[in-house]
This record gives structure tokens, sequence and C-alpha cells, in this order.
């Protein structure tokens, strides 16, 4: 009996001499969607932008880079100078059941649900539900243990990721998930998810010097108080406030009620996870609690231009127009980049992008936009890699191109590549013509 709980003393205090070893490249790894996201393209994939037109740019790199990373499909939809979007589709959803991927194929969004969620908290402190200036020592139930500095976080500062709080939470449990998932691609994420969560706050002890820093942890609380506060769920209030005004009707944080979820695009790993073969397919991941508000939602590139495209437009849709407006505020600024509520804005010279990206399971999205020059793009790939260069990149070059690239010379250079008409000149995307050309380019609308 003494032998066995010998070694399992001797067991515990290795493991926990290992998860001190390991602990900063842990922190990297889970900490680095800012830092590992890449948004310069490599010198070497610049040729590739150096066509006449934006079509021959668009179709050029993403071929390039569907190759290179191995994805088996992307989805885009953008618009220019806040004209009519069009839409690039590539490939399938997957090496089985190889559907088309269209413009109404369903990706997995992962933290582009973070937006949504608080744009959706934007309306309510509009509507005096909430207030900006709320703390959780009044946000959460009592009874709730709180050092003084989580007192302190307020709902903006969740919103605009400048609490203090993590990532997520840093121990030994999640670092032996973490490494599971390495292998498996399964979720880690399930003490976010649960009631949990709110323990992480008894002994926070707030940064001596604050600054913007990405945290799941943050929009789990919000999922928390919208549960708990409100007594109201995130799926409840965005197809209030959101998704029924702008004609969303392929957007859940339920992507099971979707019409298109049984032949949506599956994931796949990429860069991520690390010990599963790039292209192989990885699990869906699924939440129930307070993690649905951050990383839930489904949606696809035709939905997801129609968001963007009243962002552009935001005079013109009343008090949903002034939430979405208040986005573009930003709250800290590094660098070139500012940090705005849930979504942040680069500076590249004079042109100014405003962006979300999300990574879950074998996805990765990115959405973004350049309101000066009223250009739109959405980046859907069913693949787990980094490189938001590629949605960056097109968005710059869209800046670049008059109209005049944006019309005929699409129907042209779908001629010269033999694709479907469908696919050009407004005409409506056709199923049947996608699975004529799976790897159908070109603009539709």
């Amino acid at each position: 009996m003494a032998i066995s709980r010998f070694v399992r003393l001797q067991r515990l205090t290795l493991s926990r001499a290992l998860y001190r070893l390991l602990l900063p490249a842990l922190c990297l790894l889970l900490s680095g969607c800012g830092t590992l996201s890449q948004t310069s393209a490599p010198v070497s994939d610049r040729v590739y932008l150096s066509h006449a037109t934006f079509h021959e740019n668009v179709d050029d790199i993403v071929r390039h880079y569907m190759q290179q990373k191995q994805v088996t499909g992307i989805s885009i939809a953008i618009i220019h100078q806040r004209g009519a979007p069009q839409f690039y589709s590539y490939g399938v959803t997957d090496a089985r059941q190889r559907y088309p991927i269209t413009p109404d194929t369903l990706f997995a969004l992962g933290s582009l649900s973070k937006g949504v969620t608080a744009e959706v908290i934007i309306g309510l402190v509009d509507r005096g539900e909430l207030h900006w200036n709320d703390t959780l020592a009044t946000l959460l139930p009592r009874g709730v243990p709180l050092s003084e500095d989580a007192k302190r976080i307020t709902l903006l500062q969740l919103v605009t990721h400048t609490s203090g709080l993590p990532r997520q939470d840093m121990d030994l449990p999640m670092f032996l998930k973490f490494m599971a998932y390495l292998r498996s691609g399964e979720n880690f994420y399930g003490n976010l998810d649960s009631d949990a969560v709110l323990s992480y706050l008894a002994d926070f002890s707030a940064p001596a010097h604050p600054a913007a820093q990405y945290s799941n942890l943050g929009y789990a609380l919000l999922g928390y108080i919208l549960q708990h506060r409100l007594h109201q769920d995130i799926e409840t209030l965005a197809q209030h406030q959101l998704f029924g005004p702008l004609g969303m009707t392929s957007s859940s944080f339920h992507p099971q009620t979707l019409r298109g979820y049984p032949w949506r695009a599956l994931g796949h790993a990429g860069d991520q996870p690390k010990l599963i073969a790039r292209g192989q397919l990885t699990p869906d991941w699924a939440f129930r609690g307070n993690m649905v508000a951050a990383a839930s939602l489904y949606s696809n590139a035709r939905d997801l231009i129609r968001y963007l495209d009243a962002h552009l437009h935001s005079d013109a849709h009343g008090a949903l127009g002034q939430a979405l407006a208040q986005i573009n505020y930003p709250y800290e600024q590094h660098g070139n980049q500012a940090q705005n509520i849930a979504w942040v804005t680069d500076t590249y010279g004079q042109q100014q992008i405003t962006y979300q990206v999300g990574y879950i399971g074998g996805y990765a999205s990115f959405i973004g936009y350049d309101r000066a020059h009223g250009n739109a793009i959405v980046v859907l790939q069913n693949a787990f890699n980094w490189s938001n260069y590629l949605c960056i990149a097109l968005l710059r070059d869209l800046a670049r191109k008059d109209r005049r690239d944006m019309n005929t010379v699409a129907c042209n250079f779908a001629a010269q590549q033999s694709a479907p008409p469908e696919v050009c000149c407004g005409a409506k995307f056709d199923a049947q013509s996608a699975a004529r050309e799976p790897s159908a380019r070109g603009a539709c609308q």
C-alpha cells in the first residue's frame, strides 16, 4: 500500500516537473493566435498577385495556396467599391463525399462567433439592458468567488480583450488536454465551456501593465453572463438582432439546425494539430455551455458577405447600423494594429483593414473590410492554417483595382478558363454546374 502511494506521488511529481518544463512552449502554442497568424505574404508568393486583373490574381494565388497547404476546399466572397457581391469557389468538402464547394457551403467559424456576440452586446448596451462600466462584481451571481482584480473587470474590457485575462487557464489539466489534441484533434476547451471557468476568477491577479490580450476565457464569461444575467442564449439574441434583420438564413450557433449542415465542409488538419498528417480529417468541435457564444457559429460565404456589406453600409441600417459602426472605434493601439470591440484594425500606409480571424478544429476563417475603399472579403477554408496573408493580400489587391476590372473582365477571364457561365456575369450560382466543375472559379452573385 505504501509503495503504491509512493509510486503515485512520484508520478505526480514527475508530471508537475514536466509541466513546468514545457509550460513556456504551451503558453506560446495556446496564446499565439495573434503571433502565429501570418498576415504578410511570403515574397515567393507575391508573383501570384502580379496579373492584370483581380480575378487572375485570386485564381492563381488560391490554387497555389491550396496545393501548398493541401486544402481541399476554399470559399471566397468579395465586395468591391460597395458593389454587388462576387463569389469564388474552389475544391470539395472532403475527399470522400466530394460535394463541390459553393457560396452556400457551411463552414465552422470558430472565433468569428465573438464578433457576433460582441455586436449583440453592443445592442444590449444601446438599449440600456447592460452598461459598459458594469463589473464582474455586479454581472456575476452573488457567491461567485472573485479576487479584487476580478471584481473590477468591466463589460467593455471583456469585449475588447483588455481585461488582463489570459487566453485560457494555463494549468496541468489544460496542458494534458492540449497534448492529447495534438494527437487526436479533439476539443480541449471543455473547462471553459462549463461553469468551472468561474473558478479561475477567485485568485486572478491583473497584469501590472495590462494590454490587449486575446482571451477565450473572457468571452466564455460573456456567454455565462448572457445566460445567467439576461436568461437568454446567444442564438436567440443573434437571430433577433443580426441574422434576421440581415437575411442571414444560413447562420447559427446551433449548426445542426441549418438546412445545409449535412453538406457542410469537413475540417482537416493543416498547421495544427501537429501530430495529425496534413490533409487528414479532424473531429468537429461542439460546445453546449459558455463557449457557444465564443466559438460555435457556422455560416457560409453568402451570409457573411451580407454581414460585411452591412458594416460597409452601417448608416443604412438604423439602430443595428449604429451598433455595427461602434466596432470601428480603437481602444488600444499597438504598432500598426488597433484593438476594437472583438475586431482589430491593421494600418498599411494609407489603407486600414478591419478584420477577424477564426480557428477551430479543422477550419480557418477570415472576414475583413476596408471601409474607405468600400471593399470586403470572406475567406473560408476547411483546414486549420495560420496563414491569413491570402486574405490580407487579396483585400489590399482590391484597393488597387478599379470597378472596370471587376465586371466585364470577370466574364472574359471565366470564358478563357472554360468556366461554366453560371459562375460569372451576375448569374445565379447553380449547383449542377458546380458539380460538373467542382473547382470552378469566377464571380457569381
